[in-house]
């Protein structure tokens, strides 16, 4: 994966990530040598977001077939909330 240097953001602009866009989802930004950020279409970002958001979902109905839950009144909730934050 080919990285587009800080530089080359500072001289060419959008056009440096359109290049190195062409071949590869996703472009890491090295800064000084170090990969720092890395940019995608948005169309790719969106899948991963939705990705990320099936996982949550699949995780929390493994978490509730498993009782892995608390099932408490608002008042319950706040309760326990302070008395977690308590030990903290």
């Amino acid at each position: 994966m080919s990285a587009v240097a800080a530089n080359d953001l500072k001289t060419k602009g959008i056009k440096a990530i359109e290049e190195a866009l062409q071949n590869q989802t996703e472009a890491p930004v090295s800064v000084r040598g170090q990969v720092k950020y890395v940019v995608m279409e948005q169309e790719h970002y969106l899948y991963l977001r939705e990705c990320e958001l099936e996982a949550a979902l699949a995780e929390s109905r493994a978490d509730l077939a498993a009782g892995r839950f608390v099932k408490e009144t608002v008042a319950e909730h706040i309760k326990r909330l302070k008395h977690l934050n308590a030990k903290v």
